[in-house]
């Protein structure tokens, strides 16, 4: 129980200082003019109240992944609660408040126009594909839990392809009507519900009788199970630690925010609660299931993420509870999912330059993009799920080191970004090559960690190129 209030303490102290250094090395300037002001349409570019957009981000970004992602995780073992803590201040609100604030700066950017900036057209070109891909995934993998989980709670004739059908449903109305309309309103409530569930699970971990032993000082515990904990779990937890899906999200909430001092409580801030969020279903998996073995031995017996969130909130907190918690973890994926399609209309649209204030110009974008996430459903879930996992940690490393350039072109402390881009670089060089067919080359993991080494050297090597380009025009530029 101690560690888990220590790793608690240093995600709220990570906000209160880390979150300022972050501030302050952008530079956020109180009195610059916000893209909601010099670009409103009435659509996705207005004002909204600051208490709606930090729920509108934190439910964007805080959908399955930091509930199912950290209890698949935390079978590693406790390296998983210092992933959390640390990969959350560390790296996680990083990335999250680094882009949207470059989003802010470029008048409302969408991600694949801000890596395009500083990475040049040829990554600009590549990240609208991946970015698009990775929403569509997010979309239909947010589909497919939240309808099973609604559809054991209902009447049998109310099924799971009932579900999915209403789901998507609500998807197109959320993408297609301006944002003030259903997310605006609808969010808040489902942001309630999800923070009800983190603060009713989190509360009977600390209060209830409940045994938790987090147990960093066995050494049996950190070798649990027979995947390596490094990259594995690295990718296992991506929301709730790093998720490049959410500089995606940001430049949404970009185009809302009335002023920039806003941007750390909203981005970095709700990158913090979802921090929190994974940590408290980290811990209550192997609390409820007896410890790392037991909850390994929960999903060998046929146990899933989905199945132990249910046990959980109807055996911690009541009928009751349990139905408003689970209520927040449905509606925690469907405003994921939603959101994801919207983002992935205004990133399509920004590409082909096709204008949003008009309802046949969203629905121009928005069509081809329901087809191709309808048919992606039509994957098996485990495999959609782990290409979702990849591949929204590789948009991190792109976006990481969009950051550093950024930093470094502007002459800010580009280091505070660099650790955490070679970081996730070795991971995701690494885990690819490592995991087994067919989501990998399945390489020993010696070679894989070889090959992402390599990579990142080249990698550094690369932007030790830039800078020194970059000091030379500079030179040339004030010597003219």
């Amino acid at each position: 129980m101690t560690e888990f209030l220590i790793a608690l303490a240093a995600l709220i102290a990570g906000y209160v200082i880390y979150s300022r250094v972050c501030a302050r090395v952008f530079g956020v300037d109180p009195k610059r003019k916000m893209p909601a002001e010099t670009r409103y349409d009435g659509v996705d570019f207005m004002p909204l109240p600051t208490w709606k957009v930090f729920l509108i981000q934190f439910l964007n970004i805080a959908g399955l992944g930091p509930i199912f992602g950290a209890i698949m995780g935390v079978k590693f073992g406790p390296a998983a609660f210092i992933w959390i803590v640390a990969g959350t201040i560390f790296a996680g609100a990083v990335h999250d408040f680094m882009s949207g604030m470059m989003s802010i700066r470029g008048d409302g950017a969408s991600l694949p126009e801000i890596i395009g900036r500083e990475l040049g057209m040829t990554a600009r070109q590549l990240m609208n594909v991946v970015s698009v891909v990775l929403l569509i995934l997010v979309g239909a993998v947010f589909i497919l839990t939240p309808a099973d989980l609604i559809a054991g709670m209902t009447p049998a004739s109310l099924n799971t392809t009932f579900w999915i059908c209403a789901i998507f449903a609500y998807y197109i109305l959320a993408t297609l009507l301006p944002i003030d309309k259903l997310i605006g309103n609808f969010y808040p409530v489902f942001g309630l519900a999800l923070l009800f569930m983190a603060v009713g699970v989190g509360g009977y971990i600390i209060f209830g009788p409940v045994e938790l032993n987090i147990d960093m000082a066995s050494e049996a515990s950190w070798h649990v199970g027979s995947q390596a904990v490094f990259p594995m779990m690295f990718v296992s937890i991506a929301c709730g630690a790093i998720s490049g899906f959410h500089a995606t999200q940001s430049p949404m909430m970009a185009r809302c925010l009335k002023n920039e001092r806003l941007a750390r409580p909203i981005f970095y801030g709700a990158m913090v609660a979802e921090g929190i969020v994974a940590l408290i279903w980290a811990a209550a998996a192997i609390a409820f299931t007896g410890g790392y073995q037991g909850l390994n031995d929960y999903m060998a017996d046929g146990g899933t993420a989905g199945s132990l969130v249910h046990d959980i909130s109807l055996g911690w907190l009541g009928t009751a509870g349990g139905i408003l918690a689970l209520f927040g973890v449905i509606a925690a994926p469907i405003t994921t999912g939603d959101t994801a399609l919207r983002s992935a209309r205004l990133i399509t649209a920004d590409f082909f330059k096709v204008g949003q204030s008009k309802l046949t110009g969203r629905l121009l974008v928005s069509l081809p993009l329901f087809a191709l996430t309808f048919a992606v459903m039509m994957i098996d879930y485990n495999i959609l799920w782990r290409y979702f996992a990849w591949v929204n940690q590789t948009l991190s490393v792109f976006t990481l080191w969009a950051i550093t350039v950024w930093l470094a072109r502007h002459r800010k402390a580009y280091v505070i970004s660099l650790v955490p881009a070679l970081f996730m670089t070795i991971i995701c060089v690494s885990y690819i090559f490592y995991a087994p067919s067919p989501e990998g080359f399945g390489l020993p993991l010696a070679a894989a960690t070889g090959i992402a080494a390599a990579v990142a050297v080249a990698s550094v090597a690369m932007f030790i190129r830039y800078l020194r380009v970059s000091v030379t025009e500079r030179i040339v530029k004030e010597t003219l």
